[in-house]
């Protein structure tokens, strides 16, 4: 049974992303519905073989927190994808289960520079379609303690 607009959460325009698989929780996303693939800052460290699987090695690095979490995954594809600026890139594509509130799911996510950027991860329609309804005028709406927190009202 699909699930009508009203029946779906509404996210925020960022909102926590959780990658659980990854060891990655509370990661900051931006949701951008003119993205199709998701994408998280990291730098691909190599790829490998593991039970007739291929793999990436990856390190996501929180420079505020001064952490640096090494994660590996494996990746479905290494793909063409065009950047905010126009240019296209070659990527390396995962797969790995996603969290954002209580909506858990598996997404594409494609492993990017995205150090000049100020959220470390990008949701992208894809991710978005079928499970969420975006209110751009919002932020946090899956997170409701960081709204308590900061003083946001809904």
């Amino acid at each position: 049974m699909t699930k009508t607009r009203n029946q779906l959460p509404v996210v925020g325009w960022r909102e926590l992303i959780h990658l659980p698989e990854l060891g990655l929780h509370e990661v900051p996303g931006k949701i951008d519905t003119g993205a199709r693939t998701s994408s998280l800052h990291a730098d691909v460290l190599e790829e490998f073989e593991r039970d007739g699987q291929r793999y990436v090695r990856f390190s996501v690095d929180f420079r505020e927190q001064k952490v640096r979490q090494i994660c590996e995954a494996v990746h479905v594809d290494v793909r063409g994808i065009t950047s905010s600026n126009g240019e296209k890139q070659m990527r390396y594509v995962i797969k790995t289960p996603m969290r954002i509130g209580d909506v858990e799911f598996r997404a594409e996510i494609s492993l990017a520079d995205r150090s000049d950027m100020k959220f470390p991860m990008l949701i992208g329609r894809s991710s978005l379609r079928r499970r969420f309804v975006v209110d751009s005028g919002y932020s946090w709406l899956q997170t409701p303690e960081i709204k308590t927190a900061r003083g946001h009202k809904p």
